[in-house]
């Protein structure tokens, strides 16, 4: 069941990431967390509408965290998704090459 709910949160995360508007945000988050609505509405081609919608999507997939600060709401980029993807999706992949180099360097030393 675990692996069940971890599949469905990747799902989540891999239909976030898909748009490029919603990663433009994550990459504003990135540079500057704790932005608040209106100032990640400036310089995007999109309504507020929008951007609170995709907001809404990065929440579900955990990749955006908002807390209330008075009267403000503050975004910021949640990381561990994508460094939870990256670990079960492309770090099994670097041992291979990893492996290579260290022989390569061995012969090339021989």
């Amino acid at each position: 069941m675990e692996k069940l709910a971890v599949a469905g949160a990747a799902d989540l995360v891999f239909k976030a990431l898909a748009d490029s508007g919603r990663r433009r945000l994550l990459d504003r988050l990135r540079v500057k967390g704790g932005l608040t609505l209106n100032r990640l509405c400036e310089g995007m081609n999109m309504s507020r509408q929008a951007v609170t919608k995709h907001l809404d999507q990065l929440e579900e997939a955990g990749l955006v965290e908002t807390r209330r600060v008075g009267r403000e709401r503050l975004h910021y980029l949640n990381a561990m998704p994508i460094h939870d993807i990256a670990r079960r999706w492309i770090r099994p992949f670097e041992a291979g090459r990893l492996d290579a180099l260290r022989n390569l360097k061995s012969q090339l030393e021989d």
